[in-house]
């Protein structure tokens, strides 16, 4: 075994990359990567991927398309197995996905510090698994690096030590000024699909309670045909694969539907947008940054945050249709209101934060993995 002195990232999905890009940067030839491929769609991956600063080290597993327990027990293996030739000095996963909760796993196995980036999100549904995901790792994790204060509470609530978090907003905030269209890029790609800024709708689903649920997709592509503004429908694969396999291709005829697009097109798409429409977690914050509404298409959401500012929470069913057009009664006057409202995810430079919090915590490294127990 090899011991090393960099910082080891552990992620497996789009989200994950654009997130931790801006640590990636600050770490630099000190970082290295270790991606699962839990989206193991080529497309979506590798439109991210080319976005992200290089590390000075990277590992590609390819473990997607596994069941959930499969996949996790193949990724904490496979991580292991990296850890066990290059031992970090500190190990960082981000978020609530199978793929984080695998690196936190290998990481108490290995002894090795770990460092949860977006710790103390909290929507207590269970039937969430992301929710299972996140528990378990924060209560793994030597150093909680908490987005907001209510998400401190919420650690603290659960007996998580002051000590073991650090509020430090969260890293979406400079992934996406970073990356960002100039208004020229944005009226390009606005252009090039025939829309006009404030007079189209942005839609986003892809979560299984949404898309593997034949009733709740079916209600939730009748909502979006019936909305009076054109609907651009980005694709997710997933959802793509559930919509030919439950018969309801004619319910995309009404709707604009394009290809999964990369970070810089998708962030001028939303920001044109008179309202978003998503099931997606990193949404909910990026609509915070780019001044937008949201009507988020879940049963719960652990960025309460946004809620009664930029979000409205509704079921799939009849109370979409009727959440958008609120939206939609008086978009420069919801433009303007939201302006003023500070993004609750932070502002600057998170990343700075959160690498500043694992400087203080880093520790040397144990001469060798621990024995099986």
């Amino acid at each position: 075994m090899r011991e090393t002195n960099t910082v080891t990232i552990v992620c497996g999905t789009r989200p994950e990359l654009i997130k931790l890009a801006p640590l990636v940067e600050h770490f630099g030839s000190a970082c290295t990567m270790i991606y699962t491929g839990q989206h193991y769609d080529r497309s979506m991956y590798s439109l991210i991927r080319r976005d992200v600063p290089e590390p000075g080290g990277f590992h590609e597993l390819r473990l997607g398309g596994l069941r959930r327990g499969e996949g996790l027990g193949r990724a904490v293996a496979a991580v292991d197995e990296v850890f066990a030739s290059e031992r970090p000095s500190v190990v960082i996963v981000q978020g609530d996905t199978t793929s984080a909760l695998a690196g936190a796993l290998a990481a108490n196995a290995c002894d090795v510090p770990l460092v949860h980036v977006e710790a103390g999100l909290r929507s207590y549904d269970r039937a969430m698994p992301e929710e299972h995901n996140r528990v378990l790792i924060d209560h793994l994790s030597d150093l909680c690096c908490a987005p907001t204060s209510l998400n401190r509470s919420n650690l603290l609530g659960e007996g998580i030590a002051h000590n073991r978090i650090a509020v430090t907003g969260n890293t979406v905030v400079e992934a996406l000024a970073h990356a960002l269209p100039s208004p020229e890029e944005e009226a390009a790609v606005l252009g090039g699909l025939g829309l006009k800024r404030d007079r189209y709708v942005l839609a986003t689903i892809h979560r299984p309670e949404n898309v593997d649920d034949p009733a709740a997709l079916e209600t939730i592509l009748r909502s979006l045909g019936d909305l009076p503004l054109p609907v651009v429908l980005p694709l997710h694969p997933r959802t793509a694969t559930r919509v030919e396999a439950f018969g309801f291709g004619w319910l995309l005829h009404g709707l604009r539907v394009v290809q999964p697009q990369p970070y810089r097109p998708f962030l001028a798409l939303a920001h044109g947008s008179a309202v978003v429409v998503s099931d997606s977690g990193g949404i909910q914050e990026e609509v915070s940054v780019l001044k937008r509404p949201v009507v988020v298409v879940r049963r719960s959401t652990e960025r309460p945050e946004i809620e009664g500012t930029f979000g409205t929470l509704v079921p799939p069913g009849p109370l979409v249709v009727g959440a958008v057009l609120a939206w939609l009664d008086d978009v420069p006057a919801h433009r303007e209101a939201l302006r003023r409202v500070p993004s609750p995810y932070g502002t600057g430079s998170p990343s700075e934060l959160i690498a500043a919090a694992v400087r203080r915590m880093r520790r040397p490294v144990a001469a060798s993995v621990p024995a099986a127990v």
